[in-house]
């Protein structure tokens, strides 16, 4: 018999090697074909007798399995199917029930388990990576042989986009490393290196990629009649046995505790892997993996899961290939990169450049100033190399690609320009002018702005067709999203130019209007207005920000207000003032910036300290003085008003972004949302938040909070109509 998704070569001593390849795919994954194929070769092993064992490995360099095909799950799943809930756990039980045939060879365990039967041999030559649904076809074999590689992953990694590990992970991980070691990988989703995996017991061998696959073959010739450790009489588990062991008891005591810590209860796989782990460890494995495959069809059933599914993986990645990109245009050949500005900002593209395989050359206002780049990168090379992760000849060889220079005229040569200087119009106006003058006619200019409409930029160029705008967010070699600005005459190889330039630097693009703010900054100003707005209101500051960790916030409005520096914010809302002039609209925190700022000196985190204190050594602290320049309410509100307040500060401002198209689809505006700012993961971005509680429940609830304190809350029409029809902004599969 022949496949498509892999290779069968059965030798003469009867042993299959089964090579996975899929056709057309950069990695091997559990897709629809490879699923019903190599069910169909369980099948046959298990009763061919000429087939004395088997060997599976991998014909891709990406990796071994990377695990199940997210695409499938995105949009409907196994507990979404049509059908009776019997049938619904049938899907869901699929890759379980093979995998479980696999090991068993087809036997019923009770004979294995008495001894009235064994089953054929199963060795995991793994020749590269191994996730998710890919780790646990490994665990399902008998021995496990991975290669010599310290950089090769193996890890259960589905609870990052809400789900838990569903064909046997969480029962056969604990059964060979203990519940501790599989609560960690499973809850966390971090992987481990192969020495990590064989100290745990999760795989038997290490050895050289080349010889893996002849090690494996010796294996099971050596092995013809296995059991796995489960499948034999009085198995217990490693470290203290399940979960009626009264050490077990404390462990999960404690790790219950810990995760609801970790996830303010946002996330129920965390919750659903413990179950897991707890009920699957007292009783048998076949029933312990039906267990699993019950949490699992909740999770895949349920409108978190398949949001986050959605947002963190599928659009996700089709954006960062370039679904954005102009067809027509061809690949641009990006070699050399012009970065105006060593700030901070400029620094941070000037690494991320190099590190995406460019040369860079740095220019500011005198080489003192342009060698700061170079300090830049220099000070996060020699951590990694003192952290063993890098070679000081790598490192060196870097920072040879860092050209720092004051001098317009080496620009001459340059595949791109990026302008990152101070964000001022007229010393914009000033370097965009200089820097056209020697680069070539057909490069592209690219501004960095957070704020400044990049059409009012572009009436400094000469070629306005060849300016666009790339929003990056600092600090730059750590935020994963970038915003691509088209100006009004921005040509298709200006973006096509950008999106190139994204490919190679991996982050997570999305392209938005110009406007004022573009995206990003037409949201999160809102939403740390609205806490400081709750200070001066009298709110604790404490509860302003711990209400929004708990709402899956990464930091508190405060505490980011702090990073993003107070005294920005303040020069922002004078330039806007300025602007605007008598159209401008006070956001009601221009008091406060300019007393915090001005009279009390307290600017944010570099420059001393904010709403927080940052002693030396100690851990930061609300700022003790700031309760007596604003006295705290004698009734506090409580922990769901001041989340509620703090969710819409973000969800208004977005579907208004969306109704007036700044940005043109939900999925750019859940992505920017989720990679800008940190929005709340678990909900798959505002956009998928708001499909999930209903345009109507959003709209209401808007409209409550607008009669409470302000107009600032008020819906756009485009989501009062929606609510009126039933309508979604994903259809109906959303």
């Amino acid at each position: 018999m022949t496949y498509e998704s892999f290779s069968v070569d059965i030798d003469s001593d009867g042993i299959a090697l089964v090579t996975l390849d899929l056709p057309g795919k950069s990695m091997n994954v559990w897709n629809q074909t490879l699923m019903r194929e190599f069910s169909a070769f369980v099948d046959d092993f298990s009763t061919n007798d000429d087939i004395k064992g088997v060997v599976l490995t991998s014909g891709k360099k990406s990796g071994f399995l990377a695990g199940a095909d997210l695409n499938m799950l995105g949009n409907s799943g196994p507990g979404t199917a049509p059908g009776t809930k019997k049938e619904q756990f049938k899907a869901a039980f699929a890759l379980n029930a093979m995998l479980r045939k696999l090991e068993t060879s087809g036997h019923p365990a009770k004979a294995l388990i008495k001894g009235q039967a064994s089953a054929k041999p199963v060795a995991a030559a793994v020749n590269g990576l191994a996730l998710g649904g890919g780790l646990e076809l490994v665990l399902a074999s008998h021995y496990r042989i991975v290669a010599d590689d310290p950089k090769l992953q193996l890890g259960v990694p589905e609870v990052q986009v809400g789900l838990l590990p569903g064909a046997g992970g969480t029962q056969r991980l604990p059964r060979l490393a203990g519940l501790q070691n599989a609560a960690m990988l499973a809850t966390t989703g971090k992987p481990i290196d192969p020495a990590t995996a064989k100290a745990q017991g999760i795989i038997q061998e290490i050895a050289p990629a080349d010889e893996l696959v002849a090690k494996a073959k010796e294996w099971v010739k050596a092995n013809p009649k296995v059991t796995q450790p489960w499948d034999k009489q009085g198995f217990k588990f490693p470290g203290g046995g399940g979960a009626m062991n009264p050490k077990s008891v404390q462990f999960f005591m404690a790790a219950n505790a810990m995760g609801q810590r970790e996830t303010n209860h946002n996330y129920p796989a965390v919750r659903y892997i413990l179950s897991c782990l707890y009920e699957g460890s007292i009783v048998p494995f076949d029933t312990a993996i039906r267990i699993e495959s019950k949490y699992f069809m909740k999770l895949v059933a349920s409108d978190q899961t398949r949001n986050m599914i959605r947002t963190l993986f599928i659009n996700k990645q089709a954006a960062e290939k370039g679904e954005a990109r102009p067809k027509d245009i061809e690949k641009q050949e990006i070699k050399t990169v012009g970065v105006l500005g060593a700030g901070l900002m400029g620094s941070g593209i000037t690494h991320v450049t190099v590190k995406g395989g460019m040369n860079v050359i740095v220019l500011d206002r005198d080489m003192e100033s342009a060698e700061k780049a170079v300090a830049y990168s220099r000070k996060i090379l020699d951590k990694r190399v003192s952290r063993g992760k890098l070679t000081q000849d790598a490192a060196d060889e870097f920072l040879a690609k860092i050209k720092p220079t004051s001098d317009y005229n080496d620009l001459k040569d340059v595949d791109l320009i990026i302008e990152a200087v101070f964000e001022d119009p007229e010393i914009k106006a000033d370097v965009i002018k200089k820097t056209e003058a020697v680069i070539g006619e057909d490069v592209i200019f690219a501004s960095n702005t957070s704020t400044l409409p990049i059409t009012g930029l572009a009436k400094n160029s000469e070629r306005p067709e060849q300016f666009i705008g790339m929003h990056f967010f600092s600090p730059v070699e750590k935020m994963p999203l970038l915003e691509i600005i088209p100006g009004e005459k921005s040509g298709d190889k200006a973006l096509a130019t950008a999106l190139d330039y994204n490919k190679k630097i991996r982050k997570t693009p999305i392209v938005v209007q110009d406007v004022r703010g573009f995206y990003t900054n037409r949201v999160v100003p809102p939403y740390l207005n609205e806490a400081m707005l709750m200070v001066k209101e009298g709110v604790k500051p404490a509860l302003i920000d711990n209400a929004a960790k708990s709402l899956g916030m990464p930091i508190g409005p405060l505490a980011l207000t702090d990073e993003t520096k107070l005294d920005l914010g303040l020069m922002l809302v004078r330039a806007t003032k300025k602007e605007l002039g008598d159209d401008y609209k006070p956001n009601g925190v221009e008091d406060l910036l300019e007393k915090m700022v001005e009279g009390l000196g307290r600017a944010g985190r570099v420059s001393g300290g904010g709403f927080y204190e940052y002693p030396e050594g100690g851990k930061k602290h609300i700022w003790p003085g700031l309760k007596e320049h604003f006295p705290l309410a004698d009734e506090q509100p409580s922990l769901e008003d001041v989340k509620e307040r703090l969710l819409y500060a973000q969800l208004v401002p977005a579907s208004h972004c969306y109704a007036e198209g700044v940005i043109d689809d939900p999925q750019s505006a859940d992505l920017g949302a989720i990679f800008g700012w940190g929005f709340a993961p678990w909900t798959g971005g505002p956009m998928s938040h708001i499909d999930t509680i209903g345009a109507e429940s959003f709209v209401r609830t808007a409209e409550s909070l607008a009669q409470r304190y302000g107009e600032r809350f008020n819906p756009p029409a485009k989501f009062r109509d929606m609510a009126k029809a039933g309508e979604k902004m994903y259809g109906k599969a959303a």
